[in-house]
């Protein structure tokens, strides 16, 4: 059986943050949100990381994980640029990035295996990998049978600010059956609502299930996404704002029925960092993963 391949969306600038938190340590030894992914991905039985990075701050990732992971897991790096794009269609002012969408597709031909994706800066579980990195390794490569790991909205908010999140809609099977972007989510008076299209406020239930572009593909999933790209930058590559996420690639999928995504249930307790004031907490609830046995003190000792 082929070892599941793992990318890591880490090309983000962390404008809410203030810095570079994919390089932001979160206990005494010095240990990224980062570190304990790729540890619990390779407990999981994963192969091979590929980071998707900036070319600005790819010698700080290679110096600070290169020597850590030597020997344990096969790397990679790819870059997300700008102007990662087709030549007609670099006529523009771009300055935003073109999206998680966009950032996923400059892996292609990095991955040949079945692949789970995830965000550098939230903490999944080792409970989630296991469960994905199951579901990948029983599922043919050239088939759209996709997965993704499916959480509870009231267990991924920030106290400090909004946050975006993939509203799910499940079926009674657990398969998806649709999912939107919500860019922007926030507790206002105690009551979680998220920004529609006209910036309007408008309620959305705690107990929704959101996805934390926590995705399992096969490599059928480039094909798909390459072609919806350049479609919607014949459309949008003048728009500075407009940018191609990964679950917009999902939604028109499921909706098109060009593949099926299987939500699967995890208890792990996901934390991460919007905001520099989430960092005092997730530091603590990590030092209680290692207090209690979960994760050694020292990760790659």
């Amino acid at each position: 059986m082929s070892k599941p391949t793992l990318v890591i969306l880490a090309a983000g600038v962390g404008s809410r943050y203030g810095g570079l938190k994919q390089l932001d340590t979160f206990s005494k030894q010095g240990d990224t949100i980062l570190d304990f992914s790729i540890y619990d991905a390779i407990q999981a039985g994963f192969g091979k990381v590929v980071f998707i990075i900036r070319k600005s701050i790819e010698e700080d990732f290679k110096a600070f994980f290169n020597p850590k992971l030597e020997g344990k897991i096969e790397v990679d790096y790819v870059f997300q640029e700008i102007d990662s794009i087709p030549e007609r269609f670099k006529d523009n002012n771009r300055e935003k990035p073109w999206g998680t969408g966009h950032a996923l597709l400059m892996a292609k031909d990095a991955v040949t295996e079945n692949f789970a994706v995830i965000n550098a800066d939230d903490f999944y579980g080792r409970e989630a990998f296991e469960g994905i990195a199951e579901a990948l390794r029983n599922t043919d490569k050239n088939s759209t049978s996709f997965n993704m790991m499916g959480y509870i909205l009231k267990n991924t908010i920030s106290d400090y600010g909004f946050v975006s999140r993939g509203e799910c809609s499940v079926d009674n099977n657990d398969y998806l059956t649709g999912i939107v972007e919500r860019t922007h989510i926030e507790k206002v008076d105690g009551e979680l609502k998220f920004k529609d299209d006209n910036d309007e406020l408008k309620p959305i239930s705690e107990d929704t299930v959101v996805a934390m572009n926590f995705f399992g593909f096969t490599p059928k999933y480039f094909e798909i996404s390459g072609s919806m790209f350049e479609t919607f930058l014949e459309n949008n590559y003048k728009e500075p704002k407009k940018e191609f996420f990964i679950p917009l690639v999902v939604n028109h999928v499921i909706v098109e029925k060009l593949a099926t995504m299987e939500v699967l249930k995890s208890n792990a307790r996901w934390f991460g960092v919007t905001y520099k004031e989430d960092k005092p907490y997730v530091t603590s609830e990590i030092q209680k993963l290692k207090d209690s046995g979960v994760y050694p003190e020292n990760l790659w000792a």
